[in-house]
C-alpha cells in the first residue's frame, strides 16, 4: 500500500485531490493537513511514500517544508499543486527533486498521468531494475500528455493504446498457464520494458493478469507475468 498525505489548505482542492488519488488502487491517503507545520510534524514521526503537496500556505509554505523535508535527508516523492507559475517557484522546487509540478485548475487526466509516473518510478526502483536508456527516456517523458485520437485509446486517464495492448495481450496468451519476465515481454513485442509495465500495470488493475518477482536470477530480481 503506497501511504500518501495530502498538504493543501484549500478544504475543497484537498478534498478532489483525496478523491483523485483514491481513484488508483493501492494508494491511501493516510492524512490531510491544512498547513505545512502539522504536515512537517506528521512526517517526521511517520514513514510516507508520496506527499501532494500546495505551495501557498499559512505558516509554513509548501516550498519551505519542502525544503526542511530535503534538509532533514527525506527523500519522499512530491507532487506539487499550486496556482503558482512563476520561473521561480517552478525552479526552486526542481531543484528540490519534485516528481511533478500541476498547475491549478487542472483535470484529472493530468493528476492521473502524475499518479502514473510515480507508481511506475515506485515499483521500479522498490524492485532494484536495471534500465537501459529508452526505458529511462520514458520514464522521464511519462507526464507528457499522449496525442492519440480517441478511438485509438483504451481511455484518457490511462492513455493507452489498444492495439499495443492487443499485441501485449497476444503475447501473453502465447505463454498462457507460465510466466513470463517483463524483459523477455520487451524483447518479443520490440516494446521498452517501461511500456511493458505500464501496460502490464493496467491488466493486473483490470485483474486480467498478475506478477510476481522472481529473486533466483542470480543478479537483479525480475518481474515476471502471467496472464488469467
Amino acid at each position: 500500500m503506497i501511504r500518501t498525505i495530502i498538504v493543501e489548505d484549500d478544504l475543497m482542492v484537498a478534498a478532489i485531490d483525496k478523491k483523485y488519488a483514491e481513484r488508483t488502487k493501492n494508494i491511501r491517503v493516510a492524512a490531510t493537513f491544512h498547513n505545512g507545520n502539522d504536515a512537517w510534524e506528521f512526517i517526521q514521526e511517520n514513514a510516507i511514500d508520496l506527499i501532494i503537496l500546495d505551495l501557498y500556505m499559512p505558516g509554513l509554505s509548501g516550498l519551505e517544508l519542502l525544503q526542511k523535508i530535503r534538509q532533514n535527508g527525506i527523500h519522499t516523492d512530491v507532487i506539487m499543486i499550486t496556482a503558482a507559475n512563476d520561473s521561480a517557484s517552478i525552479t526552486t522546487a526542481l531543484e528540490l527533486g519534485i516528481l511533478d509540478y500541476l498547475v491549478k485548475p487542472f483535470e484529472y487526466e493530468r493528476f492521473a498521468a502524475a499518479i502514473e509516473k510515480y507508481i511506475l518510478k515506485h515499483r521500479m526502483m522498490q524492485n532494484n531494475m536495471s534500465f537501459n536508456q529508452k526505458d529511462i527516456d520514458e520514464l522521464f517523458e511519462m507526464h507528457r500528455q499522449h496525442h492519440h485520437s480517441k478511438n485509438d485509446e483504451i481511455g484518457i486517464a490511462k492513455g493507452l493504446q489498444k492495439k499495443t495492448l492487443t499485441l501485449i495481450t497476444a503475447t501473453l496468451k502465447k505463454h498462457a498457464g507460465e510466466y513470463i519476465s517483463s524483459e523477455a515481454l520487451a524483447e518479443e513485442t520490440s516494446l521498452s520494458k517501461v511500456t511493458i509495465r505500464r501496460y502490464m500495470n493496467y491488466l493486473i488493475s483490470e485483474e486480467t493478469a498478475e506478477s510476481t518477482i522472481d529473486y533466483g536470477t542470480g543478479g537483479r530480481p525480475s518481474i515476471l507475468y502471467r496472464i488469467l
